[in-house]
């Protein structure tokens, strides 16, 4: 078994590859069965783990496990941590191990720039980043891939980390800046992306103005929130797989407020990349993307690095 380690993983990974691998694997599908969701507890610590396995016809077979543990941040680490093992889906012997904190962020970031591709406008060079943990931290790079990114604001719930994030980002020829006024960077931004763990709606549908595209992959279980349901009220709403309607916050408190049904859901990834449904039809459509993230994600990035690094 092969051992990838976190910067051989790193130095295979760049969103000019991982988005179009992204695309082509949404495109032809892989099989994916539902995830293993445990709650886990231990003292006072609470947290949850996520059993994802995905198979594909390429040969490929891999099982992510990935902790979520959102206290973590009060103790100065970070709230996910995850394994990546990759298998031959034909014999079942073990072929590597990938980092799986390192897979996990950039395929996440990389689907929602996918999701943009499809969903933003083409000239929208304003990005709102809310959050400040890995994945906000590669939100900005990944956009920039598919949309002329110019300027670039960043909230967080503790100010802190929006400013060394948004410092981060000045480093990487960003013009980026820290804000404390999310209601007013919302109303100025072409793009909101959310990557957070939140309970709590953050963004509000009264601050979404004509042609804004709103970008949603922090939530993933029902208690998880990143909206109020007015975001959903009257826009075109789009998921990264069936599973989203299932398992995000965001999703159920809207069907909960009669303001979306599933079948407002407008499509996919894998029906935007294969054509079968159409993305953004104007500039004053608002587009919302919800995803929970997919195994066939994970797999697609692993794959892309085994083979990046090269067989033993």
């Amino acid at each position: 078994m092969h051992f990838i380690d976190t910067e051989q993983t790193r130095g295979a990974l760049s969103f000019d590859a991982v988005i179009p691998a992204l695309r082509d694997a949404f495109r032809d599908g892989a099989t994916v069965p539902p995830r293993h969701v445990h709650a886990i507890q231990s003292g006072n610590a609470h947290g949850t783990s996520l059993i994802m396995p995905a198979w594909n016809d390429r040969g490929y077979f891999g099982v992510k496990i990935i902790n979520i543990f959102p206290e973590n941040t009060h103790q100065g680490l970070p709230g996910l941590h995850a394994t990546y093992n990759l298998y031959s889906a034909t014999t079942g012997v073990p072929i590597a191990q990938v980092d799986g904190d390192i897979v996990t962020v950039y395929r996440t970031a990389g689907a929602a720039a996918l999701g943009a591709d499809y969903l933003a406008r083409a000239n929208a060079s304003t990005l709102l980043i809310v959050g400040s943990g890995r994945i906000a931290g590669l939100v900005a790079q990944a956009m920039r891939v598919v949309r002329p990114i110019q300027r670039v604001l960043v909230w967080n719930v503790r100010a802190a980390g929006a400013e060394r994030l948004a410092e981060q980002l000045r480093e990487q020829g960003f013009d980026a800046q820290a804000t404390e006024n999310l209601e007013g960077a919302a109303r100025q931004a072409d793009i909101i992306s959310c990557a957070t763990l939140s309970t709590v709606p953050l963004i509000q549908g009264a601050w979404l103005r004509p042609g804004v595209h709103l970008d949603l992959i922090g939530s993933f279980k029902p208690e998880m929130r990143e909206t109020d349901t007015a975001c959903f009220d009257g826009t075109s709403v789009y998921v990264d797989t069936d599973e989203a309607p299932t398992k995000s916050g965001d999703l159920l408190s809207a069907f909960d407020a009669g303001v979306l049904t599933q079948e407002d859901i407008r499509g996919n990834l894998h029906q935007l990349a294969g054509g079968q449904r159409q993305g953004r039809r104007d500039d004053q459509e608002i587009t919302v993307f919800k995803a929970v993230g997919s195994a066939l994600e994970d797999l697609t990035l692993a794959t892309l690095v085994y083979e990046s690094v090269g067989r033993p």
